[in-house]
């Protein structure tokens, strides 16, 4: 989407400090929404200054199994500078089988915590403070505390992942088109930023802002990708995995004004699929492990027809058989069947997200449930995914979640 004016996609109205804003978002982020009904998550507590990187998290109602029996965590992330936005990032508990979510609490201590990412050994949270000067935080699962708050060096961090290896964790900034990396020690707690990559404009778009969307790890795990939605770039770095260190090896370009926003590579390491957030098209990629070397193919329709519709996220099924696209405006989750050998997408059809404005999507650890955040309804839907045709079941009433924008299910 086009950018509206302001340092972020959101245009923050005004100061980031710590006051409530009165308009959270523009096109990309979304509308200002109004309050979560009852039942959604809440908080015991006031909240800790954005600041202290020591406050510990509220603790009503914790999701264990003596509370909860057989149920699983979900983590859902938010505005908290928003009207109508959450006080910190929620806590819930939902049902392996039902799909059903029960709010648990909110840890607090994180200002804007609008994306969440696991440690692969499920023992800590990572989340943004997508503010003007922007940070990382995390957060130890077992006891719900936050270990401590990180600069990353930019503005506006909208998106994070772990490394696989465990060991460094990246973001990107959308305000300042960048990519840090923090170390992580073996408790799961941030070092001190060991890079900062500032993306470079290329030349066919001159004048125009970089705004780094995302960044993932290829599957060799050599490789690091960050997705830039302001040139129309995806960028490949090779990363240090001793030092933290990022070092450019390739760019792939896509259609001009495409706005490419997230990436997801197929389980067989070969392709990856990218949706384009301006041009509302999804395309094909060609993925080379030797070089780092990403080859953009042809724009796809999202099945959103001829309404105005921004893609948000894609994911793949562990089986490579399916893909499914958030799509923003449609308010629709796109199906498709994933064939030769992940070469090729064939859209099956789409369903309601059953919210407005679905902003992320994510499967259960099982690939049986699909979790989808729809911040402008303030609500999570959960829907039972088919194993074997790819078909999505609504499971009951979405669960109302202030400013929903992400939801991790472990």
């Amino acid at each position: 989407m086009a950018e509206r004016g302001g340092w972020s996609r959101r245009r923050f109205v005004g100061a980031l400090g710590g006051a409530t804003v009165a308009a959270a978002v523009s096109g990309c982020g979304g509308r200002p929404v109004s309050p979560a009904p009852a039942g959604g998550y809440s908080s015991a507590s006031s909240p800790a200054p954005s600041g202290d990187a020591s406050a510990p998290a509220t603790r009503p109602a914790a999701p264990t199994a003596g509370s909860h029996p057989g149920h699983r965590p979900l983590w859902l992330g938010t505005y908290t500078s928003a009207e109508g936005g959450g006080h910190g990032i929620g806590l819930a508990v939902y049902d392996p089988v039902t799909g059903r979510v029960t709010g648990t609490g909110t840890v607090k201590g994180v200002s804007d915590p609008s994306y969440l990412a696991a440690h692969p050994d499920g023992r800590t949270l990572y989340a943004v403070s997508e503010r003007e000067h922007g940070a990382v935080a995390a957060v130890r699962l077992a006891d719900r505390r936050v270990l401590g708050n990180r600069s990353t060096g930019g503005s506006g961090p909208c998106h994070l992942s772990v490394h696989p290896g465990g060991r460094w964790l990246l973001s990107t900034h959308y305000g300042s088109g960048s990519v840090a990396v923090h170390p992580i020690d073996a408790a799961g707690a941030l070092g001190e930023r060991t890079d900062l990559v500032v993306l470079s404009r290329p030349a066919a778009t001159e004048g125009r802002q970089p705004r780094a969307h995302q960044v993932v790890t290829a599957p060799d795990g050599r490789h690091v990708l960050a997705v830039d939605l302001g040139t129309d770039t995806v960028y490949t770095y090779r990363i240090d995995a001793h030092a933290g260190r990022l070092s450019e090896v390739a760019r792939a370009r896509t259609e001009p004004g495409a706005g490419p926003r997230h990436l997801t590579f197929h389980p067989g390491g070969r392709y990856a699929y990218l949706a384009n957030e301006n041009d509302d098209t999804i395309t094909v990629c060609a993925w080379d492990p030797a070089t780092g070397r990403l080859t953009v193919g042809e724009a796809q329709a999202t099945g959103s027809g001829t309404g105005q519709n921004y893609p948000a996220q894609i994911l793949v099924t562990a089986d490579g058989s399916y893909a499914f696209l958030a799509n923003r405006g449609h308010d629709s989750i796109a199906r498709y069947a994933v064939e030769a050998g992940g070469a090729r997408l064939r859209l099956l059809g789409t369903v309601p997200a059953a919210g407005d404005f679905p902003r992320q999507i994510a499967f259960s650890p099982d690939g049986r449930l699909l979790f989808a955040a729809n911040q402008r309804s303030s609500s999570v839907s959960v829907f039972h995914v088919d194993g074997g045709s790819g078909a999505l079941r609504l499971a009951g009433a979405p669960f109302a979640s202030p400013v929903a924008v992400c939801a991790v299910p472990l």
